[in-house]
């Protein structure tokens, strides 16, 4: 393929556009904030709707970056609020493309926290969210495929169409048994 993240081909006289695919290290976004007065509840930890704001963003622009369009949270899958965040905490969010599928873009967030009087970075929280790719009047359009590189990156790629079954049959748009790899993880 050409360096372009389009090229063209056709099949008979039809024609299609095969996207390049990238890594997933293409679409990281680092986010850091500190946790303000504004920011926390009465026990002054942070609130978990401003810690999904900020997922939500992150996110965001790592789907934008993997496929340079607008992009829409289609979904959350899964937040985990594992340790609170007090107060005055300085919290790094990064974004990163987990799988992409026809016009949706899985994204993993990892969020960090260090207290402000030392004692370095801790793992904190995560969310999985879905992303769609939309042009100007809001229709999906085709992301590139992700090719991911390490063994994390290839663990949750694995893990993504799994993700995406179960919550497509929960959406009752798929049954459950057409979702191949689900039933892998339980019938051996």
């Amino acid at each position: 393929m050409s360096d372009d993240i389009r090229t063209p081909y056709f099949v008979g006289e039809k024609l299609f556009i095969m996207l390049k695919g990238k890594a997933p290290k293409e679409s990281i976004c680092l986010t850091t904030e500190q946790v303000l007065p504004n920011d926390t509840n009465p026990l002054n930890t942070l609130f978990g709707g401003r810690l999904m704001q900020w997922m939500d963003i992150t996110a965001g622009i790592a789907a934008h970056r993997h496929c340079g369009r607008v992009c829409v949270t289609a979904s959350v899958n899964h937040v985990s609020f594992d340790q609170p965040v007090k107060l005055g905490d300085v919290v790094t969010l990064q974004g990163k493309v987990s799988r992409a599928f026809n016009t949706s873009i899985e994204v993993f967030v990892d969020v960090w926290v260090e207290s402000p009087t030392g004692g370095g970075k801790k793992k904190c929280n995560e969310a999985i969210l879905t992303f769609v790719a939309v042009d100007q009047l809001g229709s999906p359009l085709h992301v590139p495929p992700v090719i991911p590189e390490s063994e994390e990156e290839k663990g949750r790629f694995d893990g993504a169409l799994r993700r995406r079954q179960l919550a497509l049959i929960l959406a009752g748009r798929m049954k459950a048994e057409d979702a191949t790899e689900l039933k892998a993880l339980f019938l051996k």
